[in-house]
């Protein structure tokens, strides 16, 4: 039984990814009829909502296409800063997505931003604790990295309601000011549905996680007893 939830948790994660770069590289290869480049998509979409402020840089790597709050930029890896595929316009447009959030003080952008701290220290700490706990059979060990892996774990969960908000407002941006044609725009929001996919199997994952130490919590507290 360990095996399989051990081949569970790994192979979740993996066909994630597997879907995500398949589905970009598919629709990167496509180019929209509008033939805006991920940079022109980006800015069109700040000036649309007044976000004059908001910078669009090119970033670096594959994929590592952000929004910074702290600076106020959007940061588009170098294929989608520069491609002018249906796969560019959508990852722009979610991370606008983000910076519209963040304009407007979306909750749970602010919820996530508020947990960063907690669940890096609960990511960092919560497996030494959680070892030392199993393999010293201290229950109260194990139990505080449990809480602490909680924190990691609400900070994934949190995680989703901003992610599938920011692609609805990428997807409502990109009809309303017609960034793409409209044939394109299911090809857009699949490309925006795979790359959800990877925020839905890490949360899922943190989850069953947390629950298998749980299980192993009370089995420890009841061979104590």
């Amino acid at each position: 039984m360990y095996l399989l939830y051990f081949a569970f948790i790994i192979l979740i994660p993996l066909w994630a990814q597997w879907k995500v770069k398949s589905t970009f590289t598919k629709y990167s290869r496509v180019s929209t009829s509008t033939y805006r480049r991920g940079a022109e998509v980006a800015r069109e979409i700040l000036n649309a909502n007044g976000l004059y402020n908001v910078a669009v840089e090119e970033g670096r790597g594959f994929l590592s296409d952000h929004y910074d709050p702290r600076s106020k930029t959007v940061r588009l890896s170098p294929e989608n800063y520069h491609g002018h595929s249906i796969a560019s316009a959508a990852v722009a447009a979610h991370e606008c997505g983000h910076a519209i959030q963040d304009a407007q003080g979306y909750a749970f952008l602010r919820f996530r931003h508020a947990l960063v701290p907690v669940a890096n220290l609960g990511s960092n700490a919560s497996w030494i604790l959680i070892m030392i706990g199993i393999f010293a059979h201290l229950s109260g060990m194990l139990l505080l990295g449990i809480i602490c892996m909680a924190a990691a774990v609400l900070f994934q969960i949190v995680t989703l309601p901003v992610e599938f908000n920011a692609s609805s407002r990428a997807m409502n941006q990109i009809a309303s000011l017609r960034l793409v044609g409209s044939g394109e725009e299911r090809e857009a929001r699949k490309v925006l549905n795979a790359a959800a996919l990877t925020y839905v199997a890490a949360a899922a994952v943190a989850v069953l996680e947390l629950l298998r130490l749980v299980l192993i919590f009370t089995g420890m507290n009841r061979s104590e007893d």
